[in-house]
């Protein structure tokens, strides 16, 4: 038996190296060493990519061979103008790829007779004058600002020097009003001034003017906002009213119960401030929400077919731009913008839906895979009546694509609900990070949300009818080449994801409350016991899902080994005190791969346990036997299974492995983990699975996205992107996770063996995957 072998079929840990040598220590300073030196050579690349930066401004101009003159003073400077092909052919990838690769700079160098060093020059010197024009572009605006600033500050000293009597109306006597009184009158304007225009957004949804002066001659009015028009969903005429919150102001009376916790009360937060930040939330929000229903009821121009004959729709920006007008501010400078639509019928009603995405612990549970952790951080509004219409509230979300090689998205977003009509509801996120600064946002803000969300219309069969629209920016530099086509495509976090996720949820919830069980399904499992194993497949699942994209759920530090392949991360935690897994230091290692094999198939590879020996060294080298079955849809890729490996010899039992896989449209999942035999019998009585220890471990296959640069079936890619007649092949990006438990202790270091042998582990699974599907190249 091979060592990786004996490794993976011992009870899952590593012995500490603790000893009085300091072995292991040494090898840890070692591997420091190595990564300050790693970050001292990237340190020096950064200052020398900067002193590049700032050679020179001229586009057309000066190439690289001027900036090394200031190194050299000795040597002559060189000057080279390019031509003005070589600057179209420079500017067409410039807009496709700002930052491209060595491989990318030396096809293009060669193509247009350049030097290396030129094309990187260039493409320096472009990035420089972008980010320049932004600058100047937002000190033009800020400038403006702060003009229209200094005119109200005149103003304001004018009014100082001229005071009005407000008796009688003519100039008053200085002597006569105190500068106590005067900082008050100058107080009492701005109040009137707020007031005043709190009233016109009030008027302005309203339809009718909204006086300042008084209360409003209801005791109980609330206000009547109208939301656009929603023709396209059940025949709705133009104009839908609802009646939403409307102490948003001094003077407007409270027509919903609005929460505010205590810790919002701070010293230096007035009711004043709260009364206009809760303003500025509303009228956010119903910009967002006229936004999205116009988004999802609009066709062509807005939404065209893309180009590759797939149906996706593609938003169009121009006409975006032209139709809408930013709610949320400028994109960032660096960030790319992704939307994607999608319309689906889903097995469950508008209501349920609401509370689900209103409740964010019911909506984690409906997308598992793809929100890591949520959090309503604030309540602005409950809604009234005791429904959800005008529920409005602050939350916190990680969202994530099942891969280390694209990172988390952290966004603080403003959620608002609304009902239109009978039977069609309509849910809108936008993010707020321009608003207001909280205290659990990110250092640094990675995505923003758009006007995002779904609108519900009921149908008489008992489904719904949701189209759903997502709408992002997102820093695109953090996400690896391998997933930026899926990414931008929108289908990595896109509508289409949500959609199918949505479907596949909703159906399986169906299927579990029916009281008729599958013709696949062993009866012999007690409905007691069903529960069990899903509700225990769930956290194994949610499990593998934090240790693949580093989520705060756990507490993962990341390692920095030189030993350890560039792609694949290696993450540790120490597990105490939880029943759910065996305590001591766990270890998550996590890669993606491209593979030349579509996604059905490599799914139906990987969840079927006759096949399972080809890739899983728990299989003792045969197949596995299927002990039980609980169908999760219609699909038989959706579904939970017990399977069992057969023994290598008769003094060993048999291993029992709990294995869950999950398939739709946007992608597909197979996760699984060695479960204790007599645990599973408890289980499958209808125990408690809490107290089952388990570590998972599994695969996520999504398709490599539609613009995806993979190998050509016939030759490779010719440098302007087309192949000459080739047709690229279709593949998938294949995620290949593992937690193993390196040691018992809690308190025990983490070895160099482990690691390495963890990536020995990962390495040799994806090249057993490769070499059974036939595709080592």
């Amino acid at each position: 038996m091979s060592p990786h072998i004996a490794f993976y079929l011992q009870p899952f840990y590593f012995q500490p190296n603790i000893d009085n040598q300091g072995g292991g220590d040494l090898q840890l300073q070692r591997m420091g060493e190595s990564f300050e030196g790693i970050i001292g050579r990237r340190s020096r690349e950064d200052l020398l990519e900067h002193e590049s930066r700032s050679g020179s401004d001229n586009m057309d101009g000066a190439s690289g061979d001027d900036l090394d003159a200031a190194d050299n003073p000795p040597r002559k400077k060189r000057y080279h103008r390019h031509t003005p092909q070589q600057i179209q052919e420079l500017e067409s990838l410039f807009k496709e790829c700002p930052h491209p690769d060595e491989k990318q700079r030396l096809e293009l160098s060669k193509r247009l007779c350049l030097e290396t060093r030129q094309v990187k020059f260039w493409f320096q010197n472009r990035r420089t004058q972008m980010k320049t024009q932004l600058e100047r572009h937002e000190n033009s605006l800020l400038r403006q600002e702060n003009d229209k600033l200094r005119a109200e500050n005149m103003s304001i000293r004018d009014a100082m020097r001229n005071p009005i009597c407000t008796n009688c109306g003519g100039p008053a006597i200085i002597g006569d009003i105190s500068l106590e009184e005067q900082h008050l009158r100058i107080e009492n304007a701005r109040l009137k001034d707020e007031l005043d225009r709190v009233c016109a957004l009030a008027g302005k949804f309203l339809g009718r003017p909204v006086s300042s002066m008084g209360p409003p001659p209801m005791p109980n009015s609330s206000l009547e906002l109208g939301v656009g028009t929603i023709n396209g969903f059940g025949g709705l005429s133009s104009t839908v009213t609802t009646t939403l919150p409307a102490d948003f102001g001094t003077g407007i009376s409270n027509a919903l119960p609005v929460v505010m916790p205590p810790n919002r009360s701070g010293p230096g937060v007035t009711g004043l401030d709260r009364s206009i930040e809760r303003s500025m939330f509303l009228e956010l929000a119903l910009a967002a929400m006229d936004e999205l229903v116009k988004m999802a009821q609009t066709d062509e121009p807005l939404w065209i077919r893309s180009f590759e004959g797939s149906g996706r729709q593609v938003l169009n920006h121009e006409e975006y731009l032209r139709t809408f007008t930013p709610c949320i501010g400028l994109k960032p400078n660096g960030f790319v913008t992704e939307a994607s639509r999608e319309t689906g019928m889903v097995i469950i009603n508008s209501l349920a839906l609401v509370e689900t995405l209103m409740d964010p612990n019911r909506w984690a549970e409906m997308f598992p895979c793809m929100i890591a952790r949520t959090a309503t951080t604030d309540v602005i509004s409950s809604g009234m009546g005791g429904t959800r219409n005008g529920a409005l509230q602050l939350m916190h979300a990680e969202l994530q694509v099942l891969s280390p090689l694209v990172p988390v998205r952290e966004v603080n977003f403003l959620r608002f609900c609304k009902q239109h009509a009978e039977g069609v509801w309509a849910v809108v996120d936008v993010s707020i990070d321009t608003i207001r600064e909280t205290s659990g946002a990110p250092a640094f803000v990675n995505c923003r949300r758009l006007p995002s969300g779904c609108v519900v219309q009921d149908m008489p069969n008992g489904y719904s009818k949701v189209t759903w629209v997502e709408h992002a920016e997102y820093d695109e530099s953090q996400v690896h080449q391998l997933y930026k086509p899926l990414i931008i495509s929108g289908m990595g976090f896109g509508a289409q994801r949500w959609v199918a996720t949505l479907q596949r949820q909703c159906e399986c919830l169906a299927i579990l409350m029916s009281t008729s069980v599958s013709a696949r399904d062993h009866t012999a499992i007690t409905a007691g016991g069903r529960r069990s194993m899903l509700k225990l497949a769930q956290r194994m699942t949610d499990n593998f899902c934090a240790g693949v994209c580093a989520s705060t759920v756990h507490k993962w530090n990341k390692l920095n080994a030189g030993n350890v392949d560039e792609d694949v991360r290696v993450m540790t935690r120490k597990s105490v005190d939880d029943p759910g897994e065996p305590p001591g230091i766990v270890l998550s290692a996590a890669t993606s791969v491209w593979l030349p094999v579509s996604p059905q198939r490599l799914f139906n590879f990987l969840r079927d346990e006759r096949l399972r020996s080809e890739w899983d060294i728990l299989s003792n080298g045969g197949p596995m036997q299927e002990m039980a079955h609980i169908a999760k849809g219609q699909d038989h890729g959706n579904c939970v299974s017990l399977l069992r490996a057969s023994a290598i010899n008769a003094n060993q039992s048999s291993m029992l492995i709990l294995q869950e896989t999950c398939t739709d449209a946007a992608g597909s999942l197979v996760v699984y983990a060695p479960v204790d035999i007599p645990a599973m019998h408890v289980v499958m009585n209808g125990g408690d699975s809490a107290y089952v220890a388990l570590l998972p471990s599994g695969f996520a296959i999504v398709p490599d996205g539609p613009d995806s640069r993979g190998p050509l079936a016939n030759g490779p890619t010719s440098g302007n992107g087309s192949n000459g007649g080739s047709q690229r092949v279709g593949g998938s990006l294949l995620t290949v996770a593992f937690q193993i438990l390196v040691n018992s202790l809690p308190t025990a270091k983490l070895t160099v063996e482990s690691v390495e042998t963890v990536n020995n582990l990962i390495s040799c699974t994806v090249q057993k995957i490769k070499a059974a599907l036939q595709c080592e190249s």
